[in-house]
């Protein structure tokens, strides 16, 4: 088919160039005129046969759009050229986009005396060169591409038609995108029988800090990390609007409980949402860009820097990466400064869900934990979360297949809040059974009279990182910074998460929250009577907490000068390191005497990590990844775990890891 239309075309081509030559000279050619008047009719007659050609070169244009061969945007460029110069424009956009070759180029010019174009592509050249003629150069050797970083909120913004459809729903593009990874995992001590590194309090154990007999090594085989998604983009009669869109999940979720499904529970999880939002982008001109999203995405306070792991159900979460995914909205610019190793700068802000993160048995039981403490916290302060990130985008290393770097900062600000209202019963009040240790109902209702409508009391959320990805041809260095307080949802500060502070109170009753749950020291919600004896609320204060992590990658197969298109091509080491901690001070403070964790503080000190991961790529659809790891966690000082019957500070798993990953 594809002959046969370059065939078609060669026709037409060479019917437009037997035209123009007879309309352009054949008259001037016969003239008998003297050569004054012979130049002045050999003029008029050019002139007649430009617009002759003219005619002729826009009805050929229409045919090449209608067949697909011209884009509409190619033939609006010929058709406004100077008078007379259209065709051999056309002759040399056909030459460069391969539809004619050498052979065609030749015929067209021995009718119309057009030049053939000289950069014409090599695969067009002739077989042999003529003697005395030099040989075109070969094209330049492919080459291994240096390592991306792993880039979830990129700063260059979408192209107008630059998803490649798979399919399209009426005028809707769209291409699904995924993959099936599979691991086997084995951990040296994993007492919360999780398949993934969790934070070092054994939930599943009686005493938090205890393994038991052995240091309970675990062996797990999964494929709950398949991911699947979907790319979409939606026409609009503005060439400045792009607006595109993405939806995908994951069945990294938990087991559904239904009859058929008890027995084999653990094979069968939950498909669940990772991504779902759509975004405007308005090219305001060639240098800046200005657009909004809407949807669920990753925020961009942390999520904007990750390591490459292999274990990407937790990814580093309590280990020095702090991430997440949350319902947003997101204004930002993308502004092109300078040429100069094509300097960008993007700064964007967002509105957040409030969010106030809970871990399971850490302050509540479940799903009644999660829609109470987790979801109603952050709400309940009355106000969205606030992101922003600012990021400076440069190409550092100017060498073929090497990615821009980035420097950049990102921050939030949110607050959550407990609700107590006036018919909450406080927490250990004396009844008509319980006599001792209990608070008496006295000093109860002497604090209710103060505050007879209820009260409130909260506390801030907030943090700072900055964050640098630097690749070059030989080496991608990515690496992080933070600190803030109540970090618990972005998976910081060791599941802390904020605490009540007594410090110069007295006579402190808790009481019961609306978003208490089942615990009524989920929410830590406490009257106390100061120095003056005023009944006041007691502070809440959020858990600070820092850390971060670096993570090099190494291009092995470039470094060796592997063939970019064999089996050798592949090869990547990933060597990494992080670490996340708790402010100390915060973990000792004698007032600190409720938090949403029960204890008060939890006693973690940090988690530390270090892994390297080796991948192996067998073609642009198989990748292989083995990663071996120390995951750590530290108790504050006069704490101590039971490992095994032993008693240490220090709780390690070592880990190993291997699987297939299968992309489409």
């Amino acid at each position: 088919m594809a002959s046969l239309r370059a065939c078609a075309l060669c026709v037409l081509l060479l019917a437009m160039a037997v035209l123009q030559a007879a309309g352009g000279t054949g008259e001037a050619a016969g003239s008998d005129a003297p050569p004054s008047t012979a130049s002045t009719a050999s003029s008029a007659n050019s002139s007649s046969g430009a617009v002759q050609a003219g005619s002729n070169v826009t009805a050929l244009l229409r045919v090449l759009v209608s067949k697909g061969v011209l884009s509409p945007a190619e033939a609006k460029s010929i058709e406004s050229a100077n008078p007379g110069t259209e065709f051999q424009l056309l002759i040399d956009t056909l030459a460069r986009k391969g539809v004619l070759n050498t052979t065609d180029l030749a015929a067209v010019a021995a009718q119309s005396g057009h030049v053939v174009p000289s950069a014409t592509p090599a695969a067009l050249a002739p077989a042999k060169a003529q003697a005395g003629e030099p040989a075109l150069p070969p094209p330049p050797p492919g080459i291994v591409p240096a390592i991306a970083p792993l880039r979830v909120l990129p700063v260059d913004p979408p192209v107008r038609n630059g998803l490649n459809a798979a399919f399209k729903m009426g005028a809707v593009k769209m291409t699904p995108y995924g993959f099936i990874k599979a691991t086997a995992v084995y951990d040296s001590s994993s007492p919360n029988g999780d398949d993934f590194p969790f934070v070092g309090l054994f939930l599943s154990s009686t005493a938090l800090t205890n393994t038991g007999p052995n240091a309970n090594p675990e062996f797990h085989l999964k494929a709950r990390a398949t991911r699947i998604g979907a790319n979409f983009e939606w026409p609009d009669v503005s060439s400045k609007l792009v607006m595109t869109g993405r939806v995908e999940g994951d069945f990294e979720g938990n087991f559904s409980e239904v009859d058929n499904r008890d027995v084999s529970s653990i094979r069968s999880n939950a498909f669940q949402l990772r991504l779902a939002w759509v975004r405007l982008d308005y090219n305001f001109s060639d240098k800046t860009d200005f657009y909004f999203e809407g949807g669920q995405d990753w925020t961009i306070f942390g999520s904007s820097v990750l390591p490459n792991l292999l274990e990407t159900t937790f990814l580093g979460a309590f280990y020095g990466d702090i991430w997440e995914r949350s319902p947003q909205f997101q204004f930002g610019m993308v502004r092109k400064l300078s040429p100069w190793r094509n300097l960008k700068f993007s700064p964007t802000i967002a509105i957040m869900m409030p969010s106030s993160g809970q871990i399971e048995k850490l302050g509540s039981l479940g799903l009644e934990g999660q829609i109470a403490q987790a979801e109603r916290e952050g709400a309940d302060s009355g106000r969205p979360e606030l992101e922003a990130r600012a990021v400076l985008q440069f190409q550092l290393d100017n060498a073929k297949g090497v990615a821009p770097a980035q420097l950049l900062w990102s921050g939030f600000e949110g607050r959550r809040t407990s609700i107590v209202t006036s018919s909450n019963a406080a927490v250990g009040e004396c009844t008509a059974t319980v006599t001792t240790g209990c608070i008496p109902t006295s000093l109860v209702a002497s604090y209710v009279a103060a505050f007879p409508n209820g009260f409130t009391t909260s506390s801030s959320m907030y943090g700072n990182q900055l964050a640098l990805q630097l690749p070059t041809r030989w080496v991608t260095v990515v690496a992080s910074g933070y600190f803030g307080g109540d970090l618990r949802f972005f998976f910081g500060g060791q599941v802390n998460s904020f605490y009540t502070d007594t410090n110069g109170l007295t006579n402190p009753v808790m009481f019961t929250t609306v978003d208490g749950g089942p615990l009524a020291a989920a929410g830590g919600a406490t009257l106390a009577t100061n120095a003056t004896g005023q009944v006041v609320v007691a502070p809440q204060r959020p858990v600070r907490s820092l850390g971060g992590f670096v993570n090099v990658g190494l291009p092995l197969s470039r470094w060796f000068n592997a063939p970019p298109k064999g089996h050798n091509a592949g090869w990547l080491l990933y060597v990494h390191a992080g670490k996340d901690q708790v402010v100390h001070s915060d973990l000792i403070n004698p007032g600190a005497s409720a938090s949403a964790n029960v204890l008060s503080p939890l006693p973690l000190l940090m988690g530390k990590v270090f892994a390297t991961t080796l991948y192996y790529k067998l073609n642009q659809w198989c990748q292989f990844g083995f990663e071996q790891s120390i995951y750590g966690a530290r108790l504050k000082p006069g704490d101590d775990y039971t490992i095994a019957g032993r008693s240490t500070n220090l709780w390690q798993d070592h880990r190993s890891e291997f699987g297939p990953i299968f992309t489409f």
